[in-house]
């Protein structure tokens, strides 16, 4: 349920962009930062996060992200400008950095061997309700109702899930150390300068200051924050964890796949909407059939991954993705012919993203001890949302800051062959059988 709530803004904001620029106005680039400013926060801090979740129990820290996420949600929903939803998204994205950290913690920590991979994928499967009621209840809420009320259905699960938690039994801090205040601080500023810099280039041009500055000082931000990581006596990013093979290659192949399913999902739902024709509401129905078949399959897929081992289904999954994007690339035109022109692709879409979610996450932390749990997921749910943060800031720039028919397909492919790249590197890195982490 936790998961959920976290899950559940992401897939339900994408299909009110459009309405929301059409309010507030700035055009595609305000659509970047109303999911980047989330994505800053929530990507740079959910590394502090799990090491929070660790330090203080699992509990606690899903407890304080909940409730600080019902707040924030509501004050989306009540912002009077562009300027000030962004600055609440940002908000958002640092109290929802709390939520699936501390909740993957409790399965890695919870379940071992094949019962740890089904478990997952079972989590796996349930979070992707989220991406069926989202854009569902996004649409009927954006067409007849109002953009804002999306932030509202937050509410509702956070208070469920605030009433399950209560049977739910302690869970002990595993160490105390000092919490790594500058690291945090290194990490978000440098992805803001950074992503400011991307989402800014196609309306100044790569050599204007107003780029190079921002770009350049955020990536020294980002040299900065490794060094010093490295030299941390308790930092939020423990370098040790690379250690584990398939730990530094999951993340390296998380990074190439989750950039690039941000960034398709991203374009797909504002492409139907605005060059498609589709209503809000449609546009979401159109992306339903991926989340049905995940929810029948990626189970499955968890518990084979954990008998025949993981590889395979990694190399395989973002293959069968990219293929998907490549036939929704030739195959959308205008967007009126659904069942011809986009669900083939979306069929694809779904089979590939079904073999792919499961098997990774139960490969990056299968290998890592129980006590480190909670910073390794966080590592590498960061790595997740850090990659959709900057593929989707490179929108405007791979697209040529416009998403007309050309723009799209243009995007779309980059995204394939990102897609295409992290099934390679999955192939060629991960091991099926590794030793536990001393």
């Amino acid at each position: 349920m936790a998961s959920f709530v976290a899950f559940l803004d992401g897939s339900v904001v994408n299909v009110a962009l459009p309405a929301i620029a059409h309010e507030v106005g700035g055009g595609l680039a305000t659509q970047q930062w109303v999911v980047d400013a989330y994505l800053i926060t929530l990507g740079s801090l959910i590394l502090l996060a799990g090491s929070l979740s660790d330090l203080f129990g699992r509990k606690r820290i899903l407890r304080a992200g909940l409730i600080g996420f019902g707040l924030t949600s509501v004050l989306c929903a009540v912002a009077p400008s562009g300027g000030l939803l962004i600055a609440f998204r940002a908000l958002q994205g640092a109290t929802g950095a709390l939520l699936v950290p501390s909740s993957l913690a409790l399965i890695m920590s919870t379940f071992s061997g094949s019962a740890q991979s089904k478990a997952i994928g079972t989590w796996t499967a349930w979070t992707g309700i989220s991406f069926v009621v989202g854009p569902l209840l996004g649409g009927l809420l954006v067409d007849t109702l109002s953009w804002r009320l999306i932030f509202g259905i937050n509410v509702l699960p956070i208070a469920v899930c605030l009433a399950m938690m209560r049977g739910l039994p302690p869970h002990e801090r595993t160490e105390r150390a000092k919490i790594d205040v500058a690291g945090a601080l290194l990490c978000s500023l440098g992805l803001f300068g950074a992503v400011f810099g991307l989402i800014e280039q196609p309306h100044h041009g790569w050599l204007d200051a107003a780029t190079l500055t921002p770009l350049l000082g955020g990536l020294l931000l980002l040299a900065g924050f490794i060094w010093h990581e490295s030299r941390a006596q308790s930092p939020m990013l423990p370098l040790s964890l690379f250690h584990v093979r398939n730990f530094w290659a999951g993340n390296a192949a998380t990074l190439a796949i989750y950039g690039a399913l941000s960034s398709s999902t991203f374009l797909i739902t504002i492409f139907l909407q605005q060059v498609g024709g589709y209503s809000a509401l449609m546009a979401g129905l159109a992306l339903t059939p991926i989340t049905i078949v995940m929810f029948f399959l990626s189970s499955r897929f968890g518990a084979l991954a954990g008998r025949f081992g993981p590889r395979f289904f990694m190399a395989g999954g973002p293959a069968v993705i990219s293929l998907s994007l490549w036939v929704l690339s030739g195959a959308i035109g205008t967007g009126e012919h659904y069942w011809t022109h986009v669900l083939p692709g979306v069929l694809i879409f779904a089979l590939g993203l079904s073999m792919t979610v499961a098997p990774l996450t139960s490969a990056v932390l299968g290998d890592i001890e129980p006590r480190r749990a909670g910073i390794a997921s966080a590592v590498n749910n960061a790595v997740a949302r850090i990659a959709g943060l900057v593929t989707v800031a490179a929108v405007g720039v791979i697209a040529g800051g416009g998403l007309d028919a050309y723009g799209f397909r243009r995007a779309i492919i980059a995204s394939s062959l990102l897609m295409l790249a992290g099934g390679v590197m999955s192939g060629l890195w991960i091991r099926n059988h590794q030793p536990a982490a001393e």
